[in-house]
């Protein structure tokens, strides 16, 4: 999902890059199938015939790589997640930009110490945050 499938990620808004990885998760729903992307995930049914009728339902990043995992062509979760991780670590090495930089372009919606947090992998990242850390640094 979020390895190198959205090359352009600094050219689109937060919002819109939320969306593609919706639109990404739902085809993966629709390839895979409902029943099995719960039973292999572990994501609440719900959650999951949300994310196949097109919805945005607020995910971490730990649940949509679990939902991506669920496709046998697609890597385990944890490492779907961690590729994940890495793209904004790295994006924050090359762009040169520290946790505070990052938190005044996010309009201080999330403070420096709790960004370094979720992008370590040590505190729940949603989709949505990732969206607006992966936009702003691929846009530097």
């Amino acid at each position: 999902m979020l390895r190198g499938e959205f090359e352009s990620a600094g050219e689109r808004s937060p919002e819109e890059l939320r969306t593609a990885y919706g639109e990404v998760l739902a085809a993966t729903v629709e390839s895979v199938g409902t029943d099995a992307v719960v039973s292999r995930s572990g994501v609440d049914r719900e959650v999951v015939e949300a994310i196949a009728a097109g919805d945005r339902p607020e995910l971490t990043l730990e649940a949509a790589s679990a939902i991506l995992a669920a496709d046998p062509d697609r890597p385990d979760g944890e490492t779907i997640k961690l590729e994940a991780l890495d793209i904004l670590l790295m994006g924050m090495t090359t762009a040169v930009v520290d946790v505070d930089a990052v938190a005044a372009a996010l309009d201080d919606e999330m403070d420096p110490k709790e960004i370094q947090q979720k992008v370590e992998g040590r505190y729940p990242i949603t989709l949505a945050e990732y969206a607006a850390i992966h936009q702003f640094l691929e846009g530097r």
